[in-house]
């Protein structure tokens, strides 16, 4: 296995008469392996609430989603399962699936009852994960229908800063309409995972099972982006980098010497995690001139290696004289789908401060950009919430969470 790393302009030529010139940069960077090379070990660990409010349909549901996920381990992969309500225990420590059956059966006697905790919920899940992270694919779903009213969302994210510390991937679940998206969302983000929506319970299996699907294609795990400029270029002061796909989020970047470093997580076979760098690029002197250097650091859990290091990619540009713009369609939309995602959140950010003409205008600008990216979906959703505000009626928990899902990937049905 390695690493598929390429690296692009938006607009390969540059004009030698500007004193500076603004760039993006997309970085494409996926695990390559033959078609023989089998799937990794998988440890997961489903963290899973069983609060009062899923009393009913919405715990059978997940019970049934989470059995279905059992069904499909193979003989090797690792599994616990945390419950928590205000409280947290261990209904399935770690162990190697031998007796999916009794696992199974253990699941299926969980019961509605008390408040919400994710972070017990978390901390334990995250103990009985790291047991199992040696040389597999180590990641969890955390499921929750509520606010965290017995936790606290501050220990939430430095819980999730502690595994990806252990090298492990958190999923996030938001099931119904009721849970802190904003917690969710940065747990996931932080988690270097993705952040899943279950609006009806009829929907857990489907949910649960293309996140499981994502976990069997990670063929590199731990891996990291290091970028370095050469002189005359420099990085946007704000927000410089972001990650466009398979989910938009916006990534923090560290400076260790001369290399920015930005963490990726796991990385799918076949899969490209895309990566959008802003950049600023001085006077240079006409004809090719490097830009940057882009390189993975990694590891390779079925060669049970760590720190591995990808080829290094070169970026260059063409400085001209008489300049004619040289654009790369793929990475502009690259640039789309990172202005649908800002736009979203600006349009947030207004409907919180009261502006519901400017939240509207926002999201019709979001739409608009969804269109031009081929995204109907998302330009759908952003479009109906904003004909909702712009009719004086307030958006529901529902719109608010979907249109929020829709900013930072395609839709799936």
């Amino acid at each position: 296995m390695k690493v598929g790393l390429q690296a692009a302009l938006n607009d390969a030529h540059i004009d030698a008469s500007q004193s500076s010139s603004q760039r993006q940069m997309a970085i494409s960077i996926s695990a390559i392996g033959s078609e023989l090379e089998r799937n990794l070990p998988v440890n997961l660990c489903l963290i899973l609430d069983h609060s009062g409010s899923m009393s009913g349909r919405p715990l059978e549901t997940v019970k049934k989603a989470a059995q279905r996920l059992i069904e499909r381990l193979s003989p090797g992969d690792r599994i616990s399962v945390v419950a928590f309500d205000h409280r947290a225990k261990v209904i399935v420590p770690h162990q190697v699936v031998d007796n999916p059956a009794k696992i199974a059966s253990q699941i299926d006697k969980l019961k509605a009852d008390g408040g919400t905790s994710i972070d017990e919920g978390l901390k334990l899940g995250i103990e009985e994960l790291a047991k199992g992270k040696q040389d597999s694919v180590s990641q969890a779903f955390l499921l929750t229908d509520g606010e965290n009213e017995h936790g606290d969302n501050n220990r939430c994210i430095k819980l999730a800063e502690l595994a990806t510390e252990y090298k492990l991937t958190l999923n996030t679940l938001g099931f119904g309409e009721n849970w802190n998206q904003d917690i969710l969302e940065k747990i996931a983000d932080v988690g270097g995972g993705t952040l899943a929506y279950i609006e009806q319970p009829d929907q857990a299996v489907a949910v649960f099972s293309r996140l499981f699907s994502r976990i069997q294609l990670v063929g590199l795990t731990n891996a990291y982006l290091q970028l370095s400029v050469m002189p005359k270029v420099r990085l946007a002061e704000l927000k410089p980098i972001a990650q466009v796909a398979p989910e938009t989020i916006e990534l923090p970047v560290q400076q260790q010497g001369e290399l920015f470093v930005v963490r990726l997580g796991d990385l799918m076979k076949d899969v490209s995690r895309v990566i959008l760098a802003n950049l600023y690029i001085g006077q240079l002197p006409e004809g090719n001139q490097k830009i940057a250097q882009v390189q993975v650091r990694y590891d390779d859990p079925a060669l049970s290696k760590e720190g591995l290091l990808s080829e290094i990619v070169s970026v260059e540009a063409t400085i001209l004289r008489s300049y004619q713009p040289s654009l790369d369609p793929q990475v502009q939309q690259h640039i789309l789908a990172l202005a649908k995602y800002r736009q979203t959140q600006l349009a947030e950010t207004k409907l919180q401060q009261g502006d519901r003409v400017g939240a509207a205008t926002m999201l019709q600008t979001a739409a608009k950009t969804a269109l031009q990216m081929g995204d109907k979906g998302a330009a759908t959703v952003l479009q109906t919430s904003a004909t909702r505000l712009q009719e004086g009626q307030e958006l529901s928990e529902a719109d608010k969470k979907k249109t929020r899902i829709v900013s930072k990937t395609i839709l799936q049905d």
